[in-house]
């Protein structure tokens, strides 16, 4: 009798997963959503404490439902790197895709291939060459255009929403529960360009209103460039809101886990292209419906980017098939209200930027400090960066000449220095280098060692310098052979494509 009672059980649950937009509907094994914004720091969001109201609605409402993490981190400030590490949860010296280079043949999967090897629908709507090791690379779908073929402008709103809508019904069609990964390209540069810009967003500000960042300094450039940034963050947020009402319209948003991220800080000078607090703390939320609980907050762990593919598999209950290669480990516990031991700090890593220039940087991460060790820096090299190209940072050279106090800051900004140190818990904004005081030079040697440590377990080359680092000739012997990576990097750039011959 018990025999054929659980033969009754597995015909009746083998028939249920058979039908059509019943396997998406597992509760242990729910759909997912990921959604990220570019290029923007945590801080701009209300409900991680902008100070100016309105900037964020649908995002900050989402926030009610949802478990956020205030120790959370991306682990490096540019885009192609920081995504690579996130889906392969792998460091850029291993995962091959240390700057804004593809690797043509990873040894390696990512969330793409996991997904689909564990049964799901794998789509994406934006950042697709960004967001794998080479493109074009097997994901079901790549939904970047509407019904006609037309490629959907990336700063369109109601776009976002029905390329969620695509996948989901795509997914249904092919009786898989969906992967969806969903990259809003705002506030990423160009900024909403005003009354005239095709893509308005819900609210604008005024320069007179925009806080200014504590990295940054009063001037009403600085401000106009902050205004245009935050109408972009809004925008963002309107995406957002099309995004989740295409969820809710498909009646699966209860079978559905959310995250929510920014891919690291705002494109402006200290932020983007950095590893300071504002340009990897970023502003993690996941809502996985009758898991988490809505409305709370994790304040005691911190976690990052190279967490969250173990995470993703562990919530799909799928294997990594070779998960000793993985730097990161899941943080599914968390989600369940659970805790975690040795989760007081995440390391960071910055190799190269999109024009091939490496100026090679690491650090470690804790609630208390953040320590940075930046072997190009030699007084005389100058940092390559995005930021340089935008107003902000030309008002700040303009106004170096006059003011020392930004002569000082523009000082830093181009050529830094070896090591740094801050207090993070007083000073996110990292305007006070405590390298040198007395005081810390405890928690300096600590975070020092930990940070060689960690990178010797990874097998990192900068580990070698860093336990020589106040031997300025290994460090120009390394940045040496980091100069001949820039120039190999340059060359390919120049060199022409060959040209098809004509046939007669």
């Amino acid at each position: 009798m018990l025999a054929l009672l659980r033969l009754s059980v597995f015909v009746t649950v083998a028939w249920c997963l058979s039908m059509p937009g019943l396997v998406a509907a597992d509760a242990a094994r729910p759909n997912i959503l990921i959604v990220t914004v570019d290029d923007m720091s945590a801080d701009s969001l209300g409900v991680f404490g902008c100070n100016m109201p309105d900037t964020s609605p649908s995002i900050d409402a989402f926030a009610k439902t949802a478990l956020r993490f205030e120790h959370a981190h991306v682990l490096v400030g540019n885009c192609m790197p920081g995504r690579n590490i996130m889906w392969s949860g792998l460091y850029s010296h291993v995962n091959g895709v240390e700057g804004f280079r593809q690797n043509k043949s990873p040894s390696y999967p990512v969330l793409c291939d996991l997904a689909k090897a564990a049964g799901y629908f794998a789509g994406i709507r934006g950042k697709v060459t960004h967001s794998t090791p080479y493109t074009p690379y097997a994901w079901d779908a790549v939904l970047d255009t509407d019904a006609h073929g037309q490629k959907y402008h990336i700063k369109d709103v109601a776009s976002y929403g029905q390329s969620t809508a695509d996948g989901i019904r795509m997914a249904e069609q092919a009786n898989k529960p969906f992967c969806l990964m969903v990259n809003i390209s705002d506030p990423h540069k160009p900024f909403y360009s005003g009354r005239r810009d095709p893509h308005q967003p819900s609210r604008t500000f005024s320069a007179d209103e925009v806080p200014i960042p504590g990295f940054l300094f009063e001037d009403p450039v600085v401000r106009e460039e902050l205004a245009s940034y935050y109408a972009s963050v809004r925008r963002a947020d309107d995406c957002f809101r099309e995004i989740m009402s295409a969820l809710d319209d498909s009646g699966k948003a209860d079978t559905t886990l959310v995250m929510f991220l920014s891919d690291h800080g705002m494109p402006l000078p200290f932020a983007k292209t950095q590893l300071y607090y504002h340009s990897t703390h970023t502003p993690l939320m996941v809502r996985w419906p009758n898991v988490t609980s809505a409305n709370s907050i994790d304040a005691s762990h911190m976690v990052s980017a190279i967490d969250f593919l173990p995470t993703i598999l562990e919530v799909m209950q799928h294997e990594h098939p070779t998960p000793d290669i993985l730097h990161g480990r899941s943080f599914a516990p968390l989600l369940r209200g659970e805790t975690q031991t040795n989760r007081d700090f995440v390391i960071l890593q910055y190799n190269e930027n999109a024009g091939g220039n490496r100026h090679p940087m690491r650090g470690i991460q804790t609630r208390e400090h953040l320590y940075l060790f930046n072997p190009w820096s030699d007084g005389k090299r100058k940092f390559a960066t995005a930021t340089t190209g935008t107003a902000t940072y030309r008002q700040m050279v303009k106004r170096a000449n006059k003011e020392s106090v930004i002569s000082a800051r523009l000082d830093l900004f181009d050529h830094r220095v070896p090591e740094e140190l801050y207090d993070v818990q007083n000073d996110p904004d990292c305007l006070i280098n405590l390298i040198d005081s007395p005081k810390t030079q405890e928690t300096v040697l600590s975070l020092r060692n930990q940070l060689t440590s960690a990178l010797e377990t990874m097998d990192d080359p900068v580990a070698v310098v860093l336990q020589s680092h106040a031997d300025v000739s290994i460090r120009d012997a390394f940045m040496a052979q980091e100069d001949k990576l820039t120039n190999q990097s340059r060359s390919k750039r120049k060199t022409p494509r060959a040209k098809p011959s004509k046939q007669k």
